[in-house]
């Protein structure tokens, strides 16, 4: 007996669910979808046309279309096998159900509609395109690219989405009765019971500084959802891509240093401890810095716009190209320079005390 579920797998080959089914129309889409952009492109090669460019689209349409015939044509053998094992099977629409519902779950919330759980679809459909409608939003808004970053949540919402619709689905058809919820009433109910979820945990983690967050760690979390944003801003701002290589350091770092808080849930006691307690014990420099940062802003935003023309008009020196070509390498090097003398300075003082406690 052919499985719908496994037709529809398939079917992201092109023509292979159909082909699967025994429809000898599941050639013509394969050749249709690999053979329309090679025909467009070879056409290119030749007459150098752009129009036929276009055509490479129909490919896409053709792909489509393929999923859509192999929906329909599974729908048709689910009936089949219904109308057969109807004598037999005490839930005949059991198959039905699965199929749908599997299908319907590649859009977040849809799976969820067709279990009959309208607040819990309409919960991860509205997250999951108003999270991408509203990033798309500010990032033209504001003009930053940066912030296209949290659309790395969108993979989180769906995965998540799909899983819980599976789950849900296995439940409903062992008989259980299905509590039709929210996921935030959810969030509050386990805050209430005192549990958490390991599984929220290890995919709030994907985004750096979300899972210690919510397994309660808020030290630790801020510092590390601060350093992975604030690295990334402070990096285009300053045009210092050579240091670029630290933005991943801290996204692996928070990931793994995540699935370890996680994993102790439950088993031992989680303590908050910041990931870098120097700034805490000397919150003095912090704010040096603090001040240090935004009297840069003030001189690049305001003061220099504004006397920059002043000082090329009167004594012929461009001094905007000159701060912007070598102040920030200076700074750069300046910090470079004091945090080796710093880490060297200290290193000997513990080699120091070392030989005295000897």
């Amino acid at each position: 007996m052919k499985t719908p579920i496994i037709a529809f797998l398939l079917a992201f080959f092109p023509g292979g669910g159909l082909l699967y089914l025994g429809k000898i129309r599941g050639l013509f889409y394969t050749l249709a979808v690999f053979g329309i952009p090679f025909l467009s492109f070879i056409m290119y090669q030749w007459t150098a046309i752009e129009p036929f460019i276009v055509f490479a689209l129909g490919g896409l349409l053709m792909y489509i279309i393929n999923f859509v015939d192999t929906v329909v044509t599974a729908s048709k053998l689910i009936r089949t096998n219904e109308g057969a094992s109807h004598t037999t099977s005490a839930n005949p629409n059991f198959e039905s159900e699965r199929f749908f519902t599997i299908i319907l779950s590649m859009i977040p919330g849809l799976g969820h509609f067709q279990l009959g759980l309208m607040n819990r679809g309409l919960t991860l459909l509205v997250s999951f395109f108003g999270l991408g409608a509203m990033v798309v939003f500010v990032t033209g808004l504001a003009g930053r690219g940066e912030f296209l970053i949290f659309l790395a949540l969108l993979p989180v919402i769906w995965v998540y989405s799909f899983f819980d619709g599976m789950q849900l689905l296995n439940k409903k058809q062992k008989g259980e009765e299905l509590v039709d919820r929210s996921l935030l009433e959810d969030f509050e109910t386990r805050r209430e019971d005192g549990k958490k979820s390991k599984a929220i945990a290890t995919l709030l983690s994907i985004f750096p500084g979300a899972g210690h967050l919510y397994l309660g760690l808020q030290r630790r979390g801020v510092q590390l959802m601060a350093a992975f944003l604030f690295s990334i801003y402070i990096l285009d701002v300053l045009h210092l891509g050579i240091f670029l290589f630290l933005v991943p350091i801290i996204w692996f770092y928070s990931f793994f240093d995540g699935l370890q808080k996680a994993s102790k849930l439950g088993i031992e006691p989680l303590e908050d401890t910041p990931v870098i307690s120097y700034f805490i014990n000397n919150q003095k420099w912090v704010g040096i810095g603090l001040v240090l940062l935004g009297c840069y802003y003030l001189i690049t935003n305001i003061l220099l716009p504004v006397f920059s023309p002043i000082i090329q008009e009167y004594f012929n020196v461009d001094f905007a190209y000159w701060f912007s070509r070598y102040f920030q390498i200076t700074v750069v090097c300046i910090l470079l320079i004091g945090g080796g003398i710093k880490l060297l300075s200290g290193s000997r003082e513990k080699t120091r005390d070392k030989e005295a406690s000897e």
